[in-house]
């Protein structure tokens, strides 16, 4: 009896939307939607400080508080089991009190951990520190691209995701060249300034309009929708639309971690967690970490190859950003896959001629053109479209679990090819890359035929349409 209920529930709330839906989200006044994105996106770009603070600080930090090898590869590494424990707990917690709440106290968070480092005196309080800020960053990597999906009009939605990409990129980047000028501690402080900008600038911005109409706040639910639509929009259909669609979830019973994986969210499952193991197993945190290496390895200047690395890390991006909506997210994320196979295809021929001896003046041409071709061709799509994806895909009863338990496996992909890329690289260089193109081969077809195109569709359109 309880099925069938479950069962029309679905169906009525999917009959309107794939039907046709509403057209919402005119193009008008949108400044507090930019201003609300902006506030959030420096959550990302203190995701960026986190990971690029490591790298330029290895030497300073080694040298002032004597740490050996093993204790610095410590700090290294567990930020992203800081990580981890984010992305476990922080859907429940964004669920609970809110996106806002949730990006306050990530930020609060950050900022703990950035005060633990500046004031460490040994190896403890530093681990302690970089383990808070892990925290932080898993938990960023959730509630970001999550709040602004859900305050966004769909002709800008995903565009305004997307910065949650390119935003990680620049905080990498920048502080990869401040950290050169500055020492370790400044830059410890730096990394406060994106937190302090989140944490003031919630302050002016509504919460998330569908948060509110979950939790059931009528009168704070039409007030946010009418501030990121404009004064003068007429909101009545979008709010109807998605108190209607809120009230049919409402009728299914509470959402548990297990429900997750019955069969009526199954394809969003899929869809989401195998996006985030294609974006991670595809090479790019070995490559991100060790880019260097990689570059001294096949005989091209390190500092050179790093520098250009990180500006078009930073372009490719934005230009992904700005054309997602045009482009739409299946033909954007096929391309970047496509590219990583070139790219990986490359690296292994500029490898496979240095093992053996073969055209020695080919190989840094070989191995700069198939790492650069990797970066942009990730930049573009796979690095920010699985997380378009994922914030789309879910219905809102369930967005905390399943965020939650793809921002892990993100986070679980990133640690594995982070960790096997050196041993990988020993046992055959050309073989990591080849290894690496294998893989890419299986996200070009896992894409093809399991991955929708979500373009120009509110998020209930996306939903009802998917979760049948």
């Amino acid at each position: 009896m309880a099925s069938r209920e479950e069962n029309s529930a679905h169906l009525e709330v999917r009959r309107p939307l794939v039907d046709g839906g509403l057209d919402h989200g005119s193009k008008g006044d949108q400044w507090m939607v930019y201003l609300s994105t902006f506030v959030a996106v420096c959550g990302s770009y203190e995701f960026g400080c986190c990971v690029g603070y490591s790298s330029p600080t290895q030497s300073a930090i080694r040298e002032d508080l004597n740490l050996t090898l093993a204790q610095f590869s410590m700090f290294g590494s567990i930020l992203t089991f800081g990580a981890m424990i984010g992305a476990i707990t922080i859907g429940p917690i964004t669920d609970f009190i809110g996106r806002k709440g949730a990006l306050r106290f990530s930020s609060i968070v950050c900022v703990a951990g950035w005060l633990a480092i500046y004031f460490s005196e040994g190896a403890v309080v530093l681990d302690i520190g970089r383990m808070a800020k892990g925290y932080g960053m898993g938990a960023f990597s959730y509630v970001v691209p999550v709040f602004v999906a859900e305050i966004a009009p769909k002709h800008l939605r995903g565009t305004l995701t997307a910065l949650n990409q390119l935003m990680i990129v620049a905080g990498v980047s920048v502080s990869f060249i401040i950290g050169v000028v500055v020492s370790w501690r400044t830059l410890a402080l730096i990394g406060l300034v994106p937190c302090a900008v989140t944490i003031f600038g919630l302050f002016f911005i509504p919460e998330s309009p569908r948060w509110l109409a979950k939790t059931g706040n009528q009168k704070d639910f039409e007030d946010a929708l009418q501030k990121l639509r404009g004064r003068d929009a007429d909101i009545s259909k979008e709010a109807e639309e998605i108190q209607d669609y809120i009230a049919t979830l409402d009728r299914l019973p509470k959402a548990k971690l297990l429900d997750l994986f019955e069969r009526r969210y199954s394809r969003s499952l899929i869809i989401s967690v195998g996006l985030m193991i294609c974006q991670q197993l595809g090479g790019i945190n070995g490559v991100c970490f060790y880019v260097s290496n990689i570059f001294e390895q096949a005989g091209f200047s390190p500092s050179m190859g790093s520098i250009i690395y990180a500006v078009l890390q930073v372009v490719v991006t934005a230009i992904g950003a700005a054309i997602m909506d045009n482009a739409g997210r299946k033909p954007l994320i096929l391309t970047s896959a496509t590219g990583l196979l070139l790219g990986c295809i490359l690296t292994a021929i500029s490898f496979f001629l240095k093992v053996h001896q073969l055209s020695p003046k080919a190989v840094p041409i070989l191995a700069v053109t198939g790492i650069l071709v990797f970066i942009g061709s990730f930049s573009i799509g796979m690095g920010a479209v699985p997380w378009v994806i994922m914030s789309e895909i879910f219905p809102i009863n369930i967005k905390g679990q399943a965020g939650s338990f793809a921002t892990l496996v993100n986070w679980f992909g990133a640690w594995l090819c982070s960790y096997t890329f050196n041993f990988l690289m020993i046992w055959s260089s050309y073989g990591t890359f080849i290894l690496y193109a294998a893989i890419n081969v299986l996200a070009i077809i896992f894409i093809i035929e399991m991955v929708p195109e979500t373009k120009g569709r509110t998020l209930e359109q996306i939903q009802a349409s998917i979760n049948k």
